[in-house]
């Protein structure tokens, strides 16, 4: 009996497709096509579709991400030469979905990943509960699919094509600041604050909160920074630089900004402790909050301004086939049929069952 594969089909094909690049790469002029994947998640009705598609250039309307989502992008590199292609992933539902970072995250997309977490800075009080499960499911997701590609790689040492793998501990360079502090996240990770033009509402101290807050978190995991608004075109052009940074391996925008009564805009490396400070408290005694960590204690800070709302959001319970968006008359109408059947069915059996006599 033939030994079943344990590979998704998805896996063997991308499989197939380094062996090939090992064998005949310089093929065709010696252009090969780059593939990158980008993982985006966050908080629930946070302005994740609407950005990815400013980001992609696509005009079109943005719909209610179900589950989760994929989609592609592609760019040339210069005229007449092979388009890179970026395996684009949407987790919807905020929280509530949180197990499905399993289906992008494999040992086949590791090694070219990038996550991309957005934050609804207009809901504050949801930020870090919605920030912390999430990058706590995915670092985990993260680490197992390394752990497995690396111990597959040891039980195979003879194959004749390998993928690489992709170890879950970025390697950054040895001058980087506070390196020794950090824990850097296992992949690229960009942090984007959605709604920036709603967040100008809120008053600057916590505003400076907010800002400092993120600002910690995004240095504290090697991550850049940036807020944004779809309203405001030269803050979406500084979006789209760092995402087609991951996405295709661009230049990323060059210019900073720590000022938190302006738009955040910090790439990974600009940034350090001793510029962020420590969290910003007028009425809160630092000393008697007993934090475990430095990151424990602005989680702590942060809370104590803004109490966070339950975050363990329930599954949506729409049934998405019912949804307009994802209408097909013919297969619509046999569903309905298929329905009433079903009805008519439950009808005529409680009837039979309530005719029967009990026997004594």
């Amino acid at each position: 009996m033939p030994k079943i594969s344990s590979d998704t089909l998805w896996e063997q094909a991308a499989a197939e497709v380094l062996s090939r690049e090992a064998e005949g790469g310089e093929q065709d002029g010696g252009e090969t096509v780059s593939e990158r994947t980008v993982f985006l998640m966050g908080s629930k009705a946070g302005g994740k579709t609407s950005i990815l598609l400013r980001c992609l250039d696509r005009d079109e309307p943005s719909k209610p991400t179900l589950a989760l989502e994929y989609t592609f992008g592609r760019r040339a590199r210069g005229h007449n030469t092979p388009k890179d292609i970026a395996h684009l992933w949407e987790l919807g539902g905020g929280t509530s979905l949180s197990d499905l970072v399993q289906i992008p995250i494999t040992p086949v997309s590791i090694k070219s990943l990038s996550v991309i977490l957005i934050l609804d800075l207009s809901k504050p009080n949801a930020l870090w509960g919605t920030m912390d499960k999430l990058l706590q499911a995915t670092q985990a997701q993260l680490e197992k699919v390394s752990s497995q590609a690396q111990q597959a790689q040891k039980a195979k040492p003879g194959a004749k094509h390998h993928m690489p793998v992709r170890s879950a501990a970025r390697v950054l360079p040895k001058d980087y600041p506070d390196r020794e502090l950090i824990s850097p996240f296992p992949v690229p990770l960009l942090i984007i604050g959605s709604k920036y033009d709603t967040f100008q509402e809120l008053d600057s101290d916590k505003k400076k909160l907010v800002s400092k807050t993120l600002r910690f978190v995004a240095h504290y995991y090697a991550a850049s920074l940036i807020f944004t608004s779809i309203k405001t075109e030269s803050l979406m052009s500084k979006t789209k630089s760092f995402f087609s940074h991951l996405a295709f391996g661009l230049d990323r925008v060059k210019s900073v900004s720590f000022d938190s009564t302006k738009p955040l805009i910090v790439p990974a490396g600009s940034d350090s402790f001793s510029q962020i400070g420590s969290p910003p408290t007028t009425d809160v005694d630092i000393t008697s909050l007993h934090a475990r960590n430095p990151k424990d204690l602005w989680k702590k800070v942060y809370e104590r301004v803004f109490p966070q709302e339950n975050t363990n959001e329930q599954r949506e319970l729409k049934d998405p086939a019912k949804d307009p968006q994802y209408s097909e008359p013919q297969i619509d109408a046999m569903r309905a049929q298929k329905d009433q059947e079903l009805d008519q069915y439950k009808r005529d059996a409680a009837k039979s069952w309530k005719g029967l006599e009990m026997e004594t």
